[in-house]
């Protein structure tokens, strides 16, 4: 996104476990503060220094070390790539339960420390239960190896795995994970379709849950202004464009099935479409016909990201809501900007994209330039908006060094204050990760 830059005198790249541990005891010993590093995607300044903390690269810890080919259970170093890892899991019939725009880059040690959402989580779920064991360096340097292959273990009643997943390495650094990884689907459908408005997204949403039910793998919204910048800044170009000007709405919802029968599950997804177009809740739709159309379809939603900060300098806002009030949020914040007189001007557009199937909006404001005048026009608003609507200020973003001041506006003093006890506890120095996450 650009708007993080750090320094750091150091950048230290340990090849095993042992090594990091090494390094972080010196680390302990001397009181010198570090930063854990993957692969760097992040938005929110969660692995840029801030002053002159010794950073700690991960991506040499990148071996797969073990999988169970009837249990699932794949385990792997942190610094493997997502793709790679689902690559390595296609080659035995299994998927990776989390797929990002941003998995050619993204590492998996930072996918569960920031408890990453991403594109199917409608049908794998969270890190949170697909995560069975971690092996964590803590903040003195001391190993502790919780890598579990077992779906049940009661003989602690807390588990500890829970409180790495999501700390964005503020209380150890996540060295590799053991999780578990569902059949790969071997019949993949792929559709868009244009809609006329946010009332019947969510009408589209409802009709294909009911319709598809269990080979519903992911449902994705964005609205003109993302598919606009995509045309024009994606990596497709105009190609990117699918529909006539005619059928062209303002917003656009792309729906996955994943199953074992493509004929199926492609008469299920070619009866939602028929249904959607005689009930008058699509103004149009293109069902994907092979896997290169379904893949290029997949990379205009993929392409959001980068397009929309292609077209300016992108505020990006990573919320969860509830799923009827998502786009309510980015028609607040426009009219925030126009009251103010700046869209046309110092902010070119205001955008919204995310996962319908679990509330995640990504919220885009794109400006001319970054300044701290747009920034404070933006925030706290942003904040006191999403609480309005009881929700999350970081839905799978992490708080970073960007929300970390803003905590409050989604969790109670006594969830702040309890956080800041483990973080004390495990991390006495404050050495790790600082300056983020809990202030």
């Amino acid at each position: 996104m650009g708007k993080y830059a750090g320094k750091s005198q150091v950048l230290v790249k340990p090849k095993t476990t042992k090594e990091l541990s090494t390094v972080v005891t010196w680390c302990h010993d001397r009181n010198v503060a570090i930063v854990p590093q993957g692969g760097n995607t992040g938005l929110v300044g969660g692995s840029t220094p801030i002053h002159d903390e010794l950073i700690l690269c991960l991506s040499n810890l990148n071996a797969v070390r073990s999988f169970d080919p009837v249990s699932g259970i794949l385990t792997a170093e942190a610094g493997i790539i997502l793709e790679q890892a689902d690559s390595f899991l296609a080659s035995k019939g299994f998927i990776f339960p989390l797929d990002l725009g941003a998995k050619g880059s993204c590492q998996i040690g930072g996918n569960v420390a920031t408890n990453a959402g991403g594109l199917r989580l409608l049908r794998y779920g969270s890190l949170r239960g697909s995560v069975l064991g971690l092996e964590v360096v803590l903040p003195d340097g001391r190993i502790w190896n919780g890598l579990s292959g077992l779906r049940k273990d009661n003989t602690a009643g807390y588990d500890l795995k829970q409180l790495f997943i999501g700390s964005e390495g503020s209380i150890g650094i996540i060295t590799a994970i053991s999780i578990l990884c569902p059949r790969r689907p071997t019949s993949t459908n792929v559709a868009l379709f244009s809609v006329p408005s946010y009332a019947a997204c969510l009408k589209v949403f409802s009709q294909t849950k009911a319709h598809l039910g269990e080979i519903l793998s992911a449902f994705e919204m964005f609205d003109a202004t993302s598919y606009e910048a995509v045309k024009k800044h994606g990596g497709g170009g105009t190609g990117r464009k699918v529909f006539g000007d005619e059928s062209e709405g303002p917003f656009y919802c792309l729906v996955e099935t994943g199953g074992s029968n493509a004929e199926h599950d492609s008469e299920k997804l070619s009866s939602l479409f028929e249904t959607l177009l005689s009930d008058s809740l699509i103004l149009d739709g293109v069902l994907a016909q092979d896997a290169s159309q379904a893949h290029n379809l997949w990379q205009i939603r993929e392409e959001c990201p980068s397009a929309l900060s292609a077209a300016g300098k992108a505020y990006k806002y990573d919320l969860s809501v509830p799923v009827e009030k998502m786009y309510e949020v980015v028609e607040r914040m426009k009219e925030r900007m126009e009251s103010l007189a700046w869209v046309g001007g110092k902010v070119r557009d205001v955008a919204g994209f995310g996962h319908m199937g679990d509330g995640n909006l990504h919220l885009n404001v794109v400006a001319t330039e970054f300044s701290e005048e747009v920034q404070s026009a933006i925030e706290p608003f942003v904040y006191q908006l999403t609480a309005e609507y009881n929700g999350s200020i970081s839905a799978e973003h992490g708080l970073g060094a960007m929300k970390a001041p803003y905590i409050s506006y989604s969790q109670s003093p006594a969830s702040i204050e309890l956080m800041k006890r483990l973080k004390k506890t495990f991390d006495p120095k404050g050495i790790m990760n600082p300056y983020k996450f809990i202030l």
